[in-house]
C-alpha cells in the first residue's frame, strides 16, 4: 500500500494549494479600537498604504489607507470563497450587490465572466479591539463555466452544519462544513455553476477543531482526489506516526484512511479536497483562464467595460456603524440577519 501521506511543507503566505483550488489565505489580525471613520485608531506612520501586507502591531491595511481591507478590483474565471470566524467584512460589487459578514458567514462569489467588488474590514467597535480572522480561498472554474454569468451568494453562518465528534476518550472534534458532506450531512449548495455542485467533484472545504488529545479519522473519498490538511493553529499532530507540528501542510492520499492525533493543547486545522480540473492554468493577477490568449482578452474587456461599472461613491466601500449583518442582492432584494 502506498504511503498515505504525500508531502509535508511549512505554511507560506499564501498557503501552497493544489487543483481545484488555486489560492488559500489565513487572515488573521488584531486590530486597535476604531475610530469615526470605522478605521483604526492608532498611527499609520510607517506603513507602506496601499499595500501593507507586514505584520506590524499584529496587524495589517492590506490595500486599505484608511479602513484595512481590499478596495475594488475586478476577477474573472473563477471563484472566491470568504470564511469569516471574527470581526465583519463588508462587500460590495460591480452588480450592486453589498452585504456585511461574520461569525462564521461564508461568502460564495462566482466571477465568471467578469466582476468587481471590494471586501473592507470595518473596525465597528470603538471602545475595545477588533479582532479579524478569515480563510479567502480560490476555487478555479473550467474552461466551459469561465464565462458563466456571475454570482453572488451568501451562506450564513446559522445554516454552515458543524459536527461533533467524540473519540473513544471521550475528546471532541468539531467540524464546520463549508462544501461538501460527511456521512449524510451536507453543506449548503454553492452558487450554481460552482465546480462544488457537482457532487461527483467531491469538493469539501472543511475547518477542524480539536480538543487536546483527541483523535479524528478523516472520511475516505470514492475516487482519488486531492486532498490538503492544513494545520494553523496548536502544537504537534500525528498521522500514521508521523509528527507534524502547526504552520505545516500535508498532502493526503484521499482514498487511504488516516487518523489526526492531536497533541496537548487544542487544535484547527483546514481541508480543503476536491477532483481536479485538469485544464491549463493561466494566471495574470485577478484573472485565472485557460490560455495567454483569454489573459489578453480578459485585460481588454476590462479596459473596455470596467466589467460593468463602479457604482459606488467609494472604491473600498463600508456600510456604516450600525449596520448588522446583511445581504443586498443585485435585483434589489435585501436579507437582514441582525
Amino acid at each position: 500500500m502506498e504511503e498515505p501521506i504525500l508531502r509535508i511543507q511549512k505554511l507560506g503566505f499564501p498557503w501552497v494549494t493544489q487543483d481545484p483550488f488555486l489560492f488559500c489565505v489565513h487572515h488573521l489580525d488584531y486590530y486597535p479600537k476604531g475610530n469615526d471613520k470605522l478605521g483604526p485608531d492608532a498611527s499609520l506612520h510607517g506603513r507602506n498604504l496601499g499595500n501593507d501586507f507586514v505584520i506590524k502591531d499584529g496587524w495589517r491595511m492590506y490595500h486599505g489607507t484608511e479602513i484595512p481591507g481590499f478596495p475594488v478590483h475586478p476577477h474573472r474565471g473563477f471563484e472566491t470563497i470568504t470564511f469569516v470566524t471574527k470581526g465583519m467584512v463588508d462587500h460590495s460589487d460591480s452588480n450592486g450587490a453589498a452585504g456585511r459578514y461574520g461569525e462564521r458567514d461564508v461568502q460564495w462569489m462566482t466571477a465568471g465572466s467578469g466582476l468587481q467588488h471590494s471586501e473592507m474590514f470595518p473596525l465597528l467597535k470603538k471602545n475595545e479591539t477588533n479582532t479579524l480572522e478569515l480563510f479567502q480561498i480560490w476555487l478555479n472554474l473550467p474552461g466551459e463555466k469561465k464565462f458563466v454569468k456571475p454570482a453572488y451568494k451568501m451562506l450564513w453562518g446559522e445554516e454552515i452544519p458543524i459536527i461533533e465528534l467524540a473519540d473513544e476518550n471521550h475528546k471532541k472534534t468539531s467540524v464546520d462544513i463549508i462544501a461538501g458532506k460527511i456521512g449524510n450531512i451536507s453543506a449548503p449548495e454553492p452558487t450554481p455553476d460552482s465546480w462544488a455542485c457537482n457532487d461527483e467533484n467531491e469538493v469539501a472545504i472543511w475547518q477542524i477543531t480539536m480538543d487536546e488529545n483527541a483523535s479524528w479519522k478523516i472520511p475516505v473519498s470514492k475516487e482519488k482526489i486531492n486532498r490538503t490538511l492544513y494545520f494553523f493553529e496548536g502544537d504537534v499532530i500525528h498521522l500514521n506516526n508521523k509528527k507534524v507540528e502547526s504552520n505545516h501542510l500535508l498532502e493526503l492520499d484521499s482514498t487511504q484512511e488516516i487518523t489526526i492525533h492531536n497533541g496537548n493543547i487544542s487544535g484547527r486545522l483546514l481541508l480543503l479536497q476536491g477532483k481536479p480540473i485538469n485544464e491549463p492554468v493561466v494566471q495574470y493577477g485577478p484573472f485565472v483562464m485557460n490560455s495567454e490568449q483569454e489573459i489578453k482578452q480578459a485585460f481588454s474587456d476590462y479596459k473596455k467595460t470596467q466589467f460593468g461599472g463602479w457604482p459606488w461613491p467609494e472604491t473600498g466601500m463600508v456600510h456604516g456603524r450600525e449596520r448588522g449583518r446583511f445581504a443586498k442582492m443585485e435585483n434589489g432584494e435585501e436579507i437582514q440577519k441582525d
